[in-house]
């Protein structure tokens, strides 16, 4: 148990936040390798299909969350194409399981990370690269002693974009894994439950409340981190 604001959380209310945090959290670290090759890969490259690859992307901002949950059940579900693989060789299960709220959650939130990547990659002053190469570091040396550092704000501000996406995702995630109290009931499915019974409105008020808390202190954390990057860049 405990108190927020002069209210009190009971320990399955405590359950929905933690669980949001912990799917928020894994969802922004596994996505973050793959958009940072994406985000190279759109800014940077130059080849037949482009734009398909970028739409790809960038579908799941378009389309309704209900219908990205439904394809996440057709492709990974237990009898999915990808799912049944994944569950019969490495007993990984996605739907109705925590871990398919994260995949629901990172699919959702990719997008946004991409795109700050992204941003941050084409704002790099191609001539610092070109000057590492021309003192003889290979592409790999140059994107992790020059482009990376410099790109390092913009990861971090994709990072928190996705983080915050995440914790309040909830068409795509209720859609694949329904909303199981202690498994899959994240934060925002548990402020639906809430609202969908007489005298609910506390419960909502008080996990209304632990939401904007964290997501105010991810805002202030990402702000206090990116000023201290962006220091140490200038410095250098």
């Amino acid at each position: 148990m405990g108190r927020l604001a002069g209210f009190e959380l009971s320990a399955e209310e405590w359950t929905a936040v933690a669980l949001s945090l912990r799917v928020a959290a894994v969802a922004t670290l596994f996505s973050l390798p793959p958009a940072v090759g994406v985000a190279l890969l759109l800014a940077r490259g130059r080849f037949p299909g482009h734009a398909i690859l970028n739409g790809l992307v960038h579908l799941p901002l378009i389309l309704p969350p209900v219908v990205t949950g439904y394809l996440l059940l057709i492709g990974f579900g237990r009898r999915g194409v990808i799912g049944a693989a994944l569950a019969e060789h490495l007993g990984l299960v996605f739907s109705f399981r925590w871990t398919g709220a994260a995949l629901a959650a990172a699919v959702m939130g990719f997008p946004l990370l991409v795109r700050a990547i992204r941003l941050a990659i084409e704002a790099v002053d191609r001539r610092l690269e070109d000057a590492a190469a021309t003192l003889g570091a290979g592409p790999g040396i140059v994107f992790a002693t020059v482009t990376l550092p410099l790109i390092l704000p913009g990861i971090l501000a994709g990072a928190i974009l996705a983080f915050a996406k995440a914790m309040g995702e909830f068409g795509a995630t209720i859609t694949f894994v329904s909303n199981i109290p202690g498994e899959t009931q994240t934060l925002a499915s548990a402020i639906y439950t809430f609202m969908q019974v007489p005298g609910g409105d506390a419960g909502v008020l008080r996990l209304t409340l632990v939401s904007i808390a964290i997501s105010m202190a991810a805002l202030v954390a990402s702000e206090l981190l990116s000023r201290r990057i962006a220091r140490r860049i200038e410095t250098r």
